[in-house]
């Protein structure tokens, strides 16, 4: 699968990563949208690490109060004492594909996580995305996690596998750039994870084409 070197220039730094990322992880959700069997869908998620903003909606309604409405009084309202223990927290940033079973009302059986610059800028980082990653088979939900950051250091498939207790499974710390399927699965009745196409619940398999939505995301921002 051929890629373009997103971290250096022309695309670097005059191109915004977030932006393709988010936008493959878009291509990605409608390819699969297309093939997925009934009773399934999928949706793209995207969050930038840190970066977290709360908004809080008010609306004013200018109707008059009916006759016999009760008035709301204004509440007093209460903050917290300081903690008196603060940790440092590392944030991974969120690219990701999440593949819903829609029976029973969204069940989330299948994700797919595209590694970002900064999920590799630092030990901690590969580490929180790593955790973050590993909570999916531990829930029993197939997982693909996909990483062309090559000027970056850290390896999230080798922090992922010493979560799961899967020390054998690891890479070459300079392994490079490299996609990796998950799926949990109990064998025996003893719980495994195969590297394996990424499957759903039912045990169906799918062919997602990485190389022809990468070439998607690039087209659409104009990237070739």
């Amino acid at each position: 699968m051929p890629l373009l070197d997103h971290f250096r220039p022309p695309l670097a730094p005059r191109r915004h990563r977030e932006s393709f990322h988010a936008n493959w992880a878009g291509a990605i959700a409608d390819a699969l949208n297309e093939d997925l069997p009934k009773g399934y869908f999928a949706e793209e998620k995207t969050h930038q690490g840190a970066r977290i903003e709360i908004d809080m909606a008010t609306f004013r309604d200018d109707e008059p109060a009916s006759e016999g409405s009760i008035a709301l009084q204004p509440t007093r309202t209460w903050a917290p004492p300081e903690a008196p223990i603060v940790l440092p927290a590392a944030i991974p940033d969120t690219f990701e594909v999440l593949v819903f079973r829609s029976e029973g009302g969204a069940v989330l059986v299948a994700a797919i996580a595209l590694v970002s610059p900064a999920d590799k800028d630092r030990p901690a980082h590969v580490r929180a995305f790593a955790i973050k990653a590993a909570s999916y088979p531990a829930q029993g939900v197939s997982l693909i996690v996909i990483d062309i950051v090559k000027k970056r250091h850290g390896n999230p498939h080798n922090e992922i596998v010493k979560l799961l207790q899967y020390d054998d499974a690891c890479m070459p710390d300079d392994s490079g750039l490299n996609a990796v399927a998950y799926r949990p699965i109990v064998r025996d009745g003893a719980g495994q994870v195969d590297v394996w196409p990424m499957a759903l619940d039912t045990g169906t398999c799918l062919r997602i084409d990485f190389e022809e939505t990468y070439t998607a995301a690039c087209e659409r921002r104009r990237l070739n």
